[in-house]
Protein backbone atom coordinates (compact mmCIF):
# COMPACT_ATOMS: atom_id res chain seq x y z
CA UNK A 1 0.00 0.00 0.00
CA UNK A 2 1.59 3.16 -0.79
CA UNK A 3 2.19 6.59 0.71
CA UNK A 4 1.86 9.85 -0.93
CA UNK A 5 1.95 13.24 -0.72
CA UNK A 6 1.11 15.49 -3.36
CA UNK A 7 1.17 19.11 -2.59
CA UNK A 8 1.73 22.33 -4.71
CA UNK A 9 5.13 23.37 -6.16
CA UNK A 10 7.12 26.08 -4.31
CA UNK A 11 10.76 25.20 -4.31
CA UNK A 12 13.83 26.10 -6.25
CA UNK A 13 15.88 24.15 -8.75
CA UNK A 14 17.88 20.46 -7.86
CA UNK A 15 20.85 19.83 -9.34
CA UNK A 16 21.11 16.41 -11.42
CA UNK A 17 23.63 14.03 -9.64
CA UNK A 18 23.32 10.75 -12.19
CA UNK A 19 27.52 11.57 -13.19
CA UNK A 20 30.16 12.21 -10.94
CA UNK A 21 30.43 15.86 -12.95
CA UNK A 22 26.53 16.65 -12.19
CA UNK A 23 27.00 16.54 -8.45
CA UNK A 24 26.34 19.57 -6.92
CA UNK A 25 29.57 21.32 -6.08
CA UNK A 26 28.07 22.87 -2.61
CA UNK A 27 27.25 19.11 -1.09
CA UNK A 28 29.75 17.54 0.81
CA UNK A 29 29.93 13.93 0.20
CA UNK A 30 29.59 11.56 2.65
CA UNK A 31 30.03 8.03 0.80
CA UNK A 32 29.97 6.76 -2.79
CA UNK A 33 30.08 3.38 -1.61
CA UNK A 34 30.73 1.27 -4.22
CA UNK A 35 28.69 3.05 -6.82
CA UNK A 36 30.27 4.83 -9.95
CA UNK A 37 28.01 7.37 -11.20
CA UNK A 38 26.65 8.20 -7.27
CA UNK A 39 27.50 10.23 -4.27
CA UNK A 40 25.32 9.90 -1.04
CA UNK A 41 25.79 13.76 0.41
CA UNK A 42 24.76 15.15 3.26
CA UNK A 43 20.61 16.34 3.43
CA UNK A 44 20.40 19.96 5.20
CA UNK A 45 16.66 20.39 2.88
CA UNK A 46 13.91 22.31 4.63
CA UNK A 47 11.30 20.05 6.03
CA UNK A 48 13.50 17.15 5.84
CA UNK A 49 15.24 16.97 8.54
CA UNK A 50 14.48 13.15 9.38
CA UNK A 51 16.73 12.00 6.55
CA UNK A 52 21.10 12.90 7.39
CA UNK A 53 22.03 12.01 3.45
CA UNK A 54 20.49 11.46 0.03
CA UNK A 55 21.68 10.95 -3.31
CA UNK A 56 20.02 13.28 -6.81
CA UNK A 57 18.85 11.30 -9.94
CA UNK A 58 18.47 13.27 -12.83
CA UNK A 59 17.61 16.26 -10.43
CA UNK A 60 15.37 14.14 -8.16
CA UNK A 61 15.90 13.80 -4.53
CA UNK A 62 16.26 10.41 -2.91
CA UNK A 63 16.53 10.68 1.19
CA UNK A 64 17.32 8.09 3.69
CA UNK A 65 16.53 7.91 7.45
CA UNK A 66 19.82 7.42 9.10
CA UNK A 67 19.37 3.46 9.65
CA UNK A 68 18.76 3.07 5.88
CA UNK A 69 21.52 1.05 4.37
CA UNK A 70 24.15 3.19 1.96
CA UNK A 71 23.65 -0.20 -0.62
CA UNK A 72 19.95 0.38 -0.29
CA UNK A 73 20.04 4.21 -1.04
CA UNK A 74 22.09 2.80 -3.87
CA UNK A 75 20.29 0.64 -5.02
CA UNK A 76 17.06 3.22 -5.17
CA UNK A 77 19.35 5.83 -7.06
CA UNK A 78 20.34 2.90 -9.53
CA UNK A 79 16.41 1.89 -10.35
CA UNK A 80 15.28 4.94 -10.46
CA UNK A 81 17.99 6.12 -13.29
CA UNK A 82 16.89 2.80 -15.23
CA UNK A 83 13.87 3.68 -15.08
CA UNK A 84 13.50 7.15 -16.16
CA UNK A 85 17.05 6.27 -18.59
CA UNK A 86 16.23 3.11 -19.76
CA UNK A 87 18.75 2.36 -22.21
CA UNK A 88 21.34 3.70 -20.04
CA UNK A 89 22.78 6.17 -22.61
CA UNK A 90 23.32 9.37 -19.87
CA UNK A 91 19.84 11.12 -21.02
CA UNK A 92 16.29 10.52 -19.57
CA UNK A 93 14.36 8.79 -22.32
CA UNK A 94 11.05 11.01 -21.92
CA UNK A 95 12.55 14.38 -21.32
CA UNK A 96 8.68 15.82 -20.15
CA UNK A 97 8.30 13.16 -17.60
CA UNK A 98 11.73 14.09 -16.09
CA UNK A 99 10.52 18.32 -16.18
CA UNK A 100 7.34 17.46 -14.67
CA UNK A 101 8.82 15.59 -11.92
CA UNK A 102 11.22 18.51 -11.49
CA UNK A 103 8.71 21.31 -11.46
CA UNK A 104 6.79 19.30 -9.09
CA UNK A 105 9.35 19.08 -6.65
CA UNK A 106 8.99 14.80 -6.87
CA UNK A 107 11.12 13.07 -4.52
CA UNK A 108 11.26 9.37 -2.34
CA UNK A 109 12.20 8.84 1.34
CA UNK A 110 13.53 5.70 2.23
CA UNK A 111 12.78 4.86 5.87
CA UNK A 112 14.10 2.41 8.69
CA UNK A 113 11.56 2.65 11.19
CA UNK A 114 7.92 3.94 12.03
CA UNK A 115 9.30 6.70 13.50
CA UNK A 116 11.26 8.00 9.87
CA UNK A 117 7.82 8.88 8.19
CA UNK A 118 6.90 12.47 7.63
CA UNK A 119 4.65 13.84 9.68
CA UNK A 120 4.38 17.17 8.51
CA UNK A 121 5.22 17.46 4.16
CA UNK A 122 7.55 19.81 2.50
CA UNK A 123 5.83 23.09 0.94
CA UNK A 124 5.83 22.43 -2.66
CA UNK A 125 6.70 18.80 -3.23
CA UNK A 126 5.33 15.33 -4.37
CA UNK A 127 6.18 12.29 -2.45
CA UNK A 128 6.31 8.52 -2.26
CA UNK A 129 8.15 6.30 0.70
CA UNK A 130 10.66 3.29 0.29
CA UNK A 131 11.03 0.93 3.18
CA UNK A 132 14.87 -0.07 3.69
CA UNK A 133 13.73 -3.43 4.82
CA UNK A 134 11.38 -3.78 1.73
CA UNK A 135 14.23 -3.02 -0.81
CA UNK A 136 15.56 -6.01 -1.71
CA UNK A 137 19.07 -5.80 -4.25
CA UNK A 138 19.54 -9.31 -3.50
CA UNK A 139 15.88 -10.50 -5.41
CA UNK A 140 17.62 -9.46 -8.69
CA UNK A 141 20.87 -11.58 -8.52
CA UNK A 142 19.18 -14.55 -6.83
CA UNK A 143 17.40 -15.23 -10.07
CA UNK A 144 14.38 -12.99 -9.01
CA UNK A 145 13.51 -15.47 -6.41
CA UNK A 146 12.89 -14.67 -2.42
CA UNK A 147 11.50 -11.21 -1.23
CA UNK A 148 10.34 -9.08 -3.51
CA UNK A 149 12.04 -5.86 -4.47
CA UNK A 150 9.33 -3.29 -3.90
CA UNK A 151 11.94 -0.27 -5.05
CA UNK A 152 10.65 -1.36 -8.06
CA UNK A 153 6.89 -0.68 -7.26
CA UNK A 154 7.13 2.45 -5.28
CA UNK A 155 9.81 4.59 -7.44
CA UNK A 156 7.47 3.83 -10.26
CA UNK A 157 4.95 5.25 -8.55
CA UNK A 158 6.69 8.56 -8.20
CA UNK A 159 7.65 8.92 -11.69
CA UNK A 160 3.76 8.01 -12.47
CA UNK A 161 2.29 10.32 -10.01
CA UNK A 162 4.62 13.46 -10.33
CA UNK A 163 5.50 12.65 -14.16
CA UNK A 164 3.49 11.03 -16.11
CA UNK A 165 0.00 11.78 -14.86
CA UNK A 166 1.20 15.56 -15.20
CA UNK A 167 2.99 15.39 -18.27
CA UNK A 168 -0.17 13.43 -20.30
CA UNK A 169 -3.26 14.14 -18.06
CA UNK A 170 -5.73 13.07 -20.54
CA UNK A 171 -3.92 9.05 -21.20
CA UNK A 172 -2.46 9.13 -17.52
CA UNK A 173 -4.44 11.15 -15.15
CA UNK A 174 -5.79 8.78 -12.03
CA UNK A 175 -9.54 10.16 -12.32
CA UNK A 176 -11.84 8.47 -13.91
CA UNK A 177 -12.22 8.79 -17.59
CA UNK A 178 -8.64 8.87 -18.78
CA UNK A 179 -7.28 6.57 -20.97
CA UNK A 180 -5.20 5.00 -17.88
CA UNK A 181 -8.53 4.73 -16.44
CA UNK A 182 -10.96 3.53 -18.32
CA UNK A 183 -8.52 0.78 -19.21
CA UNK A 184 -8.54 -0.25 -15.40
CA UNK A 185 -12.07 -0.16 -15.38
CA UNK A 186 -12.49 -2.93 -17.92
CA UNK A 187 -9.98 -4.94 -15.72
CA UNK A 188 -11.93 -4.45 -13.15
CA UNK A 189 -15.02 -5.50 -14.64
CA UNK A 190 -16.75 -2.41 -14.89
CA UNK A 191 -16.65 0.73 -13.48
CA UNK A 192 -16.73 0.92 -9.73
CA UNK A 193 -16.03 4.34 -7.67
CA UNK A 194 -15.76 2.27 -4.35
CA UNK A 195 -14.35 -1.11 -3.62
CA UNK A 196 -17.29 -3.70 -4.58
CA UNK A 197 -18.34 -6.20 -2.28
CA UNK A 198 -17.69 -9.08 -4.82
CA UNK A 199 -15.55 -7.91 -8.38
CA UNK A 200 -17.13 -9.58 -11.38
CA UNK A 201 -15.99 -13.06 -12.58
CA UNK A 202 -14.07 -12.15 -15.41
CA UNK A 203 -12.40 -9.39 -13.87
CA UNK A 204 -8.27 -9.64 -13.71
CA UNK A 205 -7.15 -6.40 -11.40
CA UNK A 206 -9.26 -7.24 -8.11
CA UNK A 207 -7.77 -4.98 -5.54
CA UNK A 208 -9.47 -4.98 -2.51
CA UNK A 209 -8.06 -2.65 0.16
CA UNK A 210 -11.22 -0.44 1.30
CA UNK A 211 -8.77 2.61 1.51
CA UNK A 212 -7.37 2.56 -1.81
CA UNK A 213 -9.72 5.22 -3.36
CA UNK A 214 -10.36 5.00 -7.35
CA UNK A 215 -8.36 7.95 -8.24
CA UNK A 216 -5.99 8.24 -5.66
CA UNK A 217 -4.73 4.39 -5.54
CA UNK A 218 -6.70 2.14 -7.51
CA UNK A 219 -5.27 3.86 -10.31
CA UNK A 220 -1.41 3.72 -9.43
CA UNK A 221 -1.46 0.10 -8.71
CA UNK A 222 -3.36 -1.17 -11.66
CA UNK A 223 -0.47 1.05 -13.60
CA UNK A 224 1.90 -0.82 -11.52
CA UNK A 225 1.25 -4.20 -11.99
CA UNK A 226 0.34 -3.89 -15.48
CA UNK A 227 4.10 -2.50 -16.28
CA UNK A 228 5.87 -4.49 -14.06
CA UNK A 229 3.96 -7.84 -15.57
CA UNK A 230 4.85 -6.40 -19.25
CA UNK A 231 8.57 -6.22 -17.83
CA UNK A 232 8.73 -9.90 -16.65
CA UNK A 233 8.90 -8.62 -12.83
CA UNK A 234 6.15 -10.57 -11.64
CA UNK A 235 6.48 -14.24 -14.19
CA UNK A 236 7.07 -16.05 -10.83
CA UNK A 237 4.76 -13.92 -8.46
CA UNK A 238 0.98 -15.22 -9.71
CA UNK A 239 0.41 -17.48 -6.32
CA UNK A 240 1.82 -14.18 -4.28
CA UNK A 241 -0.64 -11.46 -6.06
CA UNK A 242 -3.50 -13.25 -7.49
CA UNK A 243 -6.00 -11.91 -4.92
CA UNK A 244 -5.05 -8.49 -6.91
CA UNK A 245 -3.53 -9.22 -10.41
CA UNK A 246 -3.88 -12.19 -12.49
CA UNK A 247 -2.03 -10.94 -15.96
CA UNK A 248 1.63 -11.64 -14.40
CA UNK A 249 3.01 -11.95 -17.77
CA UNK A 250 3.50 -9.85 -20.72
CA UNK A 251 1.77 -12.53 -23.20
CA UNK A 252 -1.26 -12.50 -21.13
CA UNK A 253 -1.12 -8.17 -20.42
CA UNK A 254 -1.00 -8.50 -24.24
CA UNK A 255 -3.90 -11.10 -25.11
CA UNK A 256 -6.17 -10.27 -22.33
CA UNK A 257 -5.74 -6.30 -20.92
CA UNK A 258 -5.72 -4.89 -24.74
CA UNK A 259 -5.88 -1.59 -23.45
CA UNK A 260 -3.58 -1.00 -21.42
CA UNK A 261 -0.88 -3.00 -23.52
CA UNK A 262 -1.56 -0.78 -26.17
CA UNK A 263 -1.26 2.59 -24.06
CA UNK A 264 2.16 1.46 -22.10
CA UNK A 265 3.83 0.45 -25.32
CA UNK A 266 3.11 3.78 -27.54
CA UNK A 267 6.08 4.61 -28.63
CA UNK A 268 5.35 8.14 -27.88
CA UNK A 269 5.49 8.04 -23.92
CA UNK A 270 9.01 6.41 -24.26
CA UNK A 271 7.90 3.43 -21.44
CA UNK A 272 10.49 1.42 -20.15
CA UNK A 273 11.14 -2.11 -22.27
CA UNK A 274 14.00 -3.52 -19.57
CA UNK A 275 12.96 -3.77 -15.88
CA UNK A 276 15.48 -2.40 -13.40
CA UNK A 277 17.77 -4.61 -11.45
CA UNK A 278 19.76 -1.71 -9.71
CA UNK A 279 23.01 -1.76 -11.76
CA UNK A 280 22.88 1.43 -14.03
CA UNK A 281 25.68 1.33 -16.16
CA UNK A 282 26.43 4.82 -16.80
Amino acid sequence: MIKLTNIIITIAIIFSSCSKDKNSTELAPISKGNDPNFTIVANTDKGLNKFNRKVVVFGVDIYAASGVEDNKLLHAANVMAQYLDNDEDGSVDNQLVIDKMLENKAFLYMWKTENDHLSTQPSGRSGQDLGADETVPAWHTNGQTGRFDASLEEIWHIINLAGHASAYPNAFGMEHGTKLADAMDIARGGYFKTIPATYPANAWYTYDDKTCGYSDCQTIEYLYWSMSSILGAQKSRLSEISNEWRLNTVDLVKNTDTAIYELLTDPRYKFPTVLPDGTYKR
